[in-house]
């Protein structure tokens, strides 16, 4: 679904605390952040309107001496992109809470993300926990070289070195099953229809494998990004892993079930 590019209002963590009504999610403007802006797509699909909330930095402030992050880490416990608030309720900042407070509060005829059937809903979660819960595929992308954030998440150099072969295993499962699914007449990870999987797995997929402009647009802060994310999938294991099934299923959920071009905020280039 195409949207003409705009510049969405960012509000800040102290005014979204003191909200008591509307839902609010945490973002950097020009930077899609892969865990913030899958949760934007699946707000998207379930047609719950967002407030934009401005994440704050690490670090400490020059001004006044104190950390940055200190009041997010007093309202939630953590300090990882994104938190989820939604009226007077605690705040969200796990990805399976989020996605199923954005299925109870969609509205109504949207997709059903999470699916009714058992089975599938284990499949979905299953598909879903390879990508993004720990030792997942984008657990796996942010130790692939050292940086602060790759210190976050147990950098070493042996688990560096173990990541790329991880990726790949994950990817192959997931062209393995478009297989098995387009044998079948689906076009979806799970069963006949769309699910999170597909959301998910579309959006942090940019993370090896980026979309054109006309998806993701490029901004003076998230060049750098892309250009990481592009080297991501010139890594030997990982680009052998990449077939034009996965490519095919990543424009496909975009561009027909999200925001596309996506809604950054921040400096276009």
């Amino acid at each position: 679904m195409s949207k003409k590019m705009e510049s969405p209002e960012f509000i800040t963590l102290d005014e979204a605390a003191a909200m008591t009504t509307g839902t609010r999610v945490t973002f950097v403007p020009g930077i899609p952040a892969m865990f913030s802006e899958a949760l934007k797509n699946i707000c998207f699909v379930k047609g719950v309107p967002l407030i934009r909330v401005l994440h704050p930095r690490m670090g400490v402030d020059a001004a006044t001496g104190e950390d940055r992050q200190a009041t997010l880490y007093e309202l939630t416990a953590q300090t990882s992109l994104p938190t989820m608030f939604h009226d007077e309720e605690r705040p969200r900042s796990v990805w399976i809470e989020q996605l199923a407070l954005a299925e109870r509060i969609g509205a109504a005829g949207t997709p059903t993300l999470i699916p009714d059937n058992f089975e599938l809903r284990a499949e979905v979660f299953g598909l879903c926990a390879i990508v993004h819960a720990e030792d997942g595929l984008v657990w796996n992308m942010r130790i692939l070289v050292d940086s602060p954030l790759a210190q976050k998440y147990g950098f070493s150099e042996e688990a560096s070195a173990a990541a790329p072969g991880k990726i790949a295993e994950t990817i192959t499962v997931l062209d393995r099953r478009l297989e098995a699914q387009a044998q079948r007449g689906s076009s979806y990870l799970v069963g006949d229809a769309l699910t999170a999987a597909d959301i998910y797995w579309a959006t942090l997929s940019m993370s090896v494998l980026p979309p054109p402009p006309e998806i993701m647009p490029l901004t003076h802060q998230n060049q750098g990004m892309f250009k990481f994310f592009e080297a991501n999938s010139l890594v030997p294991e990982i680009a052998g892993a990449l077939t034009k099934r996965i490519e095919n299923h990543q424009r496909f959920i975009l561009k027909t079930h999200c925001e596309t071009p996506a809604v950054l905020g921040g400096d276009p280039l």
